[in-house]
């Protein structure tokens, strides 16, 4: 599992990006619930992600609706399958508005050049 905290910050919203090697629904279930293990990741407002697999892609919006699918998108270009990309943001107080999915298309960009 890789972890980049603080990947993006905004507004008072914080944000952070992990993923690793996934290859199916109940092992994107685990990474999730290994992450969240850490009180931290367990305390976030969201934890939102993106898996490809080779019978379709899924994915888990965690309350921060259509993020998950800007997940899958960049996984699908990235031509990258069985591994999971986590986005977990910290609400900070303020409305980011359309920018939290520019927000988590950079913490995804940021995660695939760090593979």
């Amino acid at each position: 599992m890789k972890i980049i905290t603080n990947a993006v910050i905004d507004r008072g919203s914080k944000y952070a990006v992990s993923g690793g090697p996934c290859g199916s629904a109940d092992a994107a279930r685990d990474f999730i619930k290994v992450l969240c293990r850490n009180k931290k990741f367990a305390k976030a407002t969201h934890n939102t992600w993106g898996l490809l697999l080779p019978l379709g892609p899924l994915k888990n919006d965690d309350g921060e609706s259509g993020a998950g699918m800007v997940i899958v998108r960049m996984l699908e270009r990235a031509e990258l399958q069985n591994h999971i990309i986590v986005v977990t943001r910290w609400y900070g107080g303020k409305h980011l508005g359309g920018d939290r999915f520019r927000h988590v298309q950079d913490c995804v960009r940021v995660y695939l050049d760090a593979l």
